[in-house]
Order: C-alpha cells, then structure tokens, then sequence
C-alpha cells in the first residue's frame, strides 16, 4: 500500500513538473505590418454612392493592415483593407497565396473591409484598365501585409478590454410622422421607416432601432513592453466629409495614425480600426444636427475621440504572456432574393425609357440591380468565420450587418467578451433582421438587401454554434 501511494505521488510530481515545463516552453508571438494600397494611377472611381466621380489624387494613403497572432500550435490573421467592401473572389485568391506562403490555416483568417465610401472599386464588373491594374495591386498588398506580419512575429504579451462609447453612433432609419413617407424606388410607398430622413427633418418620430457602444481594443506588445498592433473594433459607417475627387481612408485611417502617435509608438506600430456592426448605424445627430465641417473635420474628431479611448483601454489592459487560440469556419447557403413577375415587368418597362429625362437616377439603378439579380445565381455560399483568443470569441459576417444581430452574438456568446467584424470574407449586401424586413426602407430593398430575409436569423445562429464549439 505504501509502495503505491509512493508510485501515485511520483506520477502526481511527474505530471505537475510536465505541465509545469510545458507552460514554461509554450510561447505567444504575435506580427503586425500595413502594406500600401494607394493607387499608382490615375483616375480611378471612387464607390460608396449611386454617382461615381473619378478620382485623380488621395488625400491620405489607403492600406491593408495585418494582425497574426501564435500560441505555439495554432496561428490567426487578421488583415483589414481600407475598401468600401471586398468581394469574395478576390478574399479567395489572396486567401490561396496567404496560405501557400505562411502555412496559416485557410479557415485561420478573416479578411475584412473598413467600408470607406472614398476608396476605389475593388470588383472586376465595370472597371477600367487603370482599375483592373489597381485591383491587382490590392490583392498584392493583401497577400504582403498578411505575409509580413507572419514574418514578423515575436515573443508578445496580449490584452483586451472593452468600453461603452456612445458618442459618435445615430441609429440611421427613422419612423416618419403619417403622410411624410416619401416612394421607394420601386414606386411603392409601403416603407415604415426612411434611412438618413435628414438632419432636423421636423417629420422624424423615433429611430426604428439600437446602437452598440461598445468599443473593444485588442493590443498586443513585445514582452518588455514596446506596442506592436492595437485592434479596434467599433459598430460605426464611415464617416464622410472628404473632398470630392480624392480617395481617403476615412476615420479608420485617421485612428490608425492618432493611435500611434498618442501612444508614442515606433514606425513599425500597426493601428488597425475594424467595423462592427453598423448596417444600420452612421455619426449623423439627425435630432440635434451639429454645424458645418470642413473637410476631414469630422473624420479627424471622431478618430481623435476614440484614439483617446482606445489609448485608456491600452493602459488599463491585463497582458498576457500565452492564451489559446482556435478557428472554425461554416460555409452557409442562403437563398437569393429575386424580383416578382410584377416588378421584372416594371423595372424592363423603366429601362426601356429611352427619355433620359424621364428616369430617375434611384428607380433606374434598382431596376438594372432588380434584372441582375434574376440572372444570377439563386444561392449564396456565405462563408462564416469564428476566432477564439483566450476567453474572447470573435465573429465574422460577409455583409453590412445591423446591430441588433451584432448585440445578440455579444449577449449570447459564450466568450467573456466578444464582438463581430462586419464585411468579412466576402459580400453580399445588406443583413437586415426580419423584423427590419418588415419596416422596409433602403437597407431592405432588392438589390440593396440579396438574401433571403431570414438570413440573419441562420447567420446568427450558425455563428454562436461556432463560438460555443470554439469554448469547449
């Protein structure tokens, strides 16, 4: 009985010593870098509205940030591109050579764009040969930022934290006052709600739905202290107010500078500001309007605010020396939405006007996205990615996503903290709730909106079966 007792307590010592060694062993890395994705020529459309003015100039560069953390055993990247979205057959092909050149996991990355509306088009459809040359450049510069971050690793701490910053955040649809609730470009007026009705519109009721504040700040850091990435995450649209004919990064481009500079960090510093989900959420007080900016005022403000934040988040941070990593990854169908015989019927009867005079520029351009739509396919492989780092979960969605989804994965979720990168690994649209469906307004009518209208409920639900598998 003694002998056994005596092997038992060897075994016990054996084992603790093992683990003990084992967590001395294991190391967290981490790599960041941001790769130039400024045209070299000239002119280019600028997207994010129904006109596309050429520019010729950028007031200030446009990149694609990378983040690539590593425990030891499992390795995730996330790389941000200062684009109005990315779609998903460009995500594929830079996710090919990403993987060919690092060894990451294909389902360890998530590939986002911050939704700036002064960026160039990132989509073959319609380009020019000056836009075909850049869009291959942007792939390039994904490929490299990615790649460059991963060679970069080094022994790292990492830290998180979250706050609740209001400020900047105006739920964008709004109820109207009976009467006040102006066509929609299929020539219906069943909308309840009207996206941007207009700063002190004297007909506004109530904003149709919430905001998330919540600001969350990952930073990692060499292990005597010098800062090598800090990444935001903030559930806001771009925010305007640039001139004309120039390309600009917006506030996301903005923080990543303010960010460095007040933390005092060096050249190698990568500051990266990811969307939440702001679908349905812009920086416009349409109650209280605000006065004239000049340009770049206001992106400069906002991103001045929450650099300041984020810079309290650093500083209050618990590091860490080693937390796990793990990824998993859905590919989900969703059924296209198609125009009824009704509105095929409509929209070719528009489109055979041949009186410039008589069409306008929203039913026009719904018409032609109405007719492409009935041509295409009739699924949509949605891909879904989930990270797990230590005890925060983050999700990924291919759309512009509205916050209501993105509050119920945080309340949900089984992670301690988490949030949603919006425009990821692809894009299909707006993602409104089927609730929202029911209000109509911009962000639900085909051809703003193309899947089905419980897709959001499959996406939400998908994802938090990936988070909950990811904390077992």
């Amino acid at each position: 009985m003694m002998r056994s007792m005596k092997y038992f307590g060897r075994a016990v010592w054996l084992l603790a010593a093992a683990l003990a060694l084992s967590a001395q062993t294991r190391q967290f890395k981490a790599g960041a870098f941001a790769a130039d994705v400024t045209p070299r020529q000239w002119p280019v459309r600028i997207i994010g509205g129904f006109t596309h003015p050429l520019a010729t100039t950028a007031h200030d560069p446009l990149h694609a940030r990378a983040l690539v953390l590593d425990d030891g055993s499992t390795t995730l990247g996330f790389v941000l591109v200062d684009s109005c979205y990315l779609p998903r057959a460009l995500w594929d092909r830079a996710r090919i050579r990403i993987v060919q050149q690092t060894g990451i996991a294909p389902s360890h990355l998530i590939m986002s764009a911050t939704h700036s509306h002064s960026a160039p088009p990132s989509k073959p459809e319609g380009a020019s040969e000056v836009e075909l040359v850049y869009q291959k450049l942007l792939e390039d510069g994904i490929v490299q930022a990615v790649v460059e971050a991963h060679k970069r690793r080094v022994p790292a701490q990492i830290g998180w934290g979250v706050r609740q910053e209001p400020e900047h955040l105006n739920n964008r649809r709004w109820y109207l006052k009976e009467g006040t609730m102006p066509a929609n470009p299929f020539g219906e007026t069943t909308d309840k709600v009207k996206m941007n009705p207009g700063a002190g519109n004297p007909n506004l009721v109530k904003p149709a739905g919430p905001i998330d504040p919540g600001f969350t700040v990952v930073a990692v850091k060499t292990l005597d202290g010098k800062p090598i990435a800090l990444y935001g995450n903030y559930s806001l649209h771009y925010v305007g107010g640039v001139s004309g004919n120039e390309l600009s990064a917006d506030y996301f481009g903005e923080f990543a500078n303010q960010v460095k500079s007040k933390l005092g960090a060096g050249e190698d510093f990568v500051g990266i500001l990811s969307n939440g989900t702001s679908g349905d959420v812009n920086n416009i007080n349409f109650k209280n309007p605000r006065g004239r900016r000049a340009p770049y005022e206001q992106i400069k403000y906002v991103a001045g605010s929450m650099a300041d934040h984020a810079l309290a988040i650093y500083k209050d941070t618990k590091y860490q020396s080693w937390v796990p990593l793990a990824a998993a990854e859905r590919e989900l169908p969703l059924r296209m939405r198609k125009p009824t015989p009704e509105q095929m019927q409509r929209a070719k009867q528009l489109l055979a006007e041949t009186d410039p005079t008589k069409i306008q520029l929203l039913p026009k351009s719904y018409a032609e996205r109405g007719l492409r739509l009935a041509a295409g396919p009739d699924w949509a492989d949605v891909k879904l990615i989930a990270f797990r780092i230590g005890d925060l979960g983050v999700a990924s969605i291919p759309f512009e996503t509205f916050t209501e989804t993105g509050l119920e994965i945080k309340a949900k979720s089984p992670f301690k903290t988490t949030f949603t990168v919006e425009l990821a690994n692809g894009h299909y649209g707006y993602l409104p709730t089927p609730e929202q469906h029911e209000l109509g307004g911009y962000e639900t009518w085909l051809g703003t909106n193309y899947v089905e209208k419980q897709g959001s409920r499959k996406i939400t639900d998908t994802l938090l079966e990936m988070l909950k598998g990811l904390a077992r």
